[in-house]
């Protein structure tokens, strides 16, 4: 039976922009019940498109292919994998009667690049799976809404397109950067505001329980637990959703003043044509913040000519300076770091089978910086035959780091090429020729 939002409106050819959503879900007709707009901007009993069998099913799925570990109760996939059925079933009657708990956050700590620890929420599979099933559910909602000044984690979107944007408005001529940090964003958002910013497009009460749900559950850090009053779990399934919603008025505040931000979740750019837009800029974000309840980083917020050496600006990995794009110095050594990981001198594999466990971090990192300042690959290059070269060594039994000049000769560059190892400098240079054209 189709709920009075179903049948509104006359349906309509699913559009591109929404081949992403699930049709168990969102059929033809709620579709263009959301492009039409609905009684009142809300939306109301969506708990039975959660708790479907079909959409449990699907959400399920999604987390099987994300893997990830096991939460509080040491379910792991594969535990739930083997009785999916069971385990899919009582959660099904568990959302429909109202009876479903969120167990505790495992709170675990994954390193940093400048040495920090970045703390991370590890849901129970089974949380995992309601959140995907509320997010399959609530998402297009909220998407019908998003600026394209948006990015972060959002459908046919990612950190390439904000980048290509960030580059054109340079281009244009918007040279002054307010480069913003927002402290501690998923931390600290305000349960309350977000709520109420969450209940301004969707009415159904249980739903709403849900989200408040996950929002309060505990965290726990091997044996101490606390529940907390602000922010959403980093690794929770809804927390790129909610963070996004909040952040969602400041998006529109910019546009109407007339400013050009790029924004990919927490990290936001705005980029202005003076020194004094730019400022204007700043003060607005600033008032903002502070009424939402947010901080902007003292130390890591500012304005700068990214044309002008020294001001340049870090957005997404990269460094804009003085008209160039580099690798931020921080991506620089993570790549470094995973290189010596898989190039250690006693590492025990031959150099074909070590060349062959390169070849996809080489690839995929080239693939994301092959637009930066030609001078990052020969360094690259070098850093990687020199750090094969100490392996050839130490396999005869030498010392040394594969720098001398007997090393090169007789490895030469050559050598590595023909052994399959990839090469960014070429790679660059093949595909600067075929440009050219």
């Amino acid at each position: 039976m189709k709920s009075k939002q179903e049948t509104e409106t006359q349906s309509r050819p699913r559009e591109d922009r929404w081949n992403w959503v699930e049709e168990t879900i969102w059929t033809e007709d709620m579709l263009t019940a959301l492009e039409n707009g609905v009684k009142g901007n809300k939306w109301f009993s969506l708990i039975d498109k959660v708790y479907k069998p079909e959409t449990l099913a699907k959400a399920w799925e999604q987390v099987k292919a994300r893997k990830g570990a096991g939460g509080i109760d040491r379910m792991t996939i594969g535990i739930f994998q083997a009785n999916a059925g069971k385990y899919l079933q009582e959660l099904e009657q568990q959302l429909k009667f109202g009876k479903y708990e969120p167990a505790a956050v495992k709170r675990v700590y994954i390193p940093k690049g400048d040495g920090k620890k970045r703390p991370l929420g590890i849901p129970t599979v089974k949380d995992r799976v309601i959140q995907t099933a509320i997010k399959m559910t609530i998402e297009p909602i909220f998407e019908k809404e998003f600026l394209p000044s948006s990015y972060g984690f959002r459908p046919g979107k990612g950190q390439k397109d904000a980048l290509r944007a960030v580059d054109q408005l340079i281009k244009d001529g918007n040279c002054w950067v307010v480069d913003a940090d927002l402290k501690s964003y998923f931390d600290t958002i305000p349960h309350e505001e977000l709520m109420r910013d969450v209940r301004q497009r969707i009415s159904d009460g249980r739903i709403l329980k849900l989200i408040e749900a996950f929002l309060n559950q505990e965290i726990m850090d091997e044996m101490n637990g606390w529940v907390p009053t602000t922010g959403t779990p980093q690794g929770a399934v809804l927390s790129p959703l909610l963070a996004n919603a909040y952040l969602h008025p400041l998006d529109v505040l910019m546009q109407r003043q007339g400013y050009q931000m790029v924004r990919f979740a927490d990290d936001f750019v705005i980029l202005c044509n003076s020194k004094e837009e730019a400022e204007r800029a700043l003060d607005a974000v600033r008032e903002w913040t502070v009424e939402r309840g947010l901080c902007l980083h003292p130390d890591k917020t500012h304005v700068g000519n990214c044309k002008e050496e020294g001001q340049g600006f870090e957005f997404l990995g990269y460094r804009f300076e003085a008209g160039r794009k580099y690798v931020r110095k921080k991506s620089f050594e993570k790549l470094k770091d995973s290189i010596r990981a898989k190039t250690g001198r006693s590492c025990g594999i031959s150099v074909g089978k070590v060349i062959e466990n390169l070849n996809p971090l080489l690839i995929g990192w080239y693939n994301y910086f092959k637009h930066a300042y030609k001078t990052t690959f020969p360094y690259i290059d070098g850093f990687i035959r020199r750090r094969i070269r100490a392996i050839l060594r130490a396999q005869e039994k030498r010392r040394a780091f594969g720098m001398t000049r007997e090393d090169h000769k007789r490895w030469p560059n050559k050598y590595f090429a023909n052994l399959g190892l990839f090469t960014m400098e070429t790679h660059r240079a093949n595909e600067v020729a075929c440009r050219s054209r």
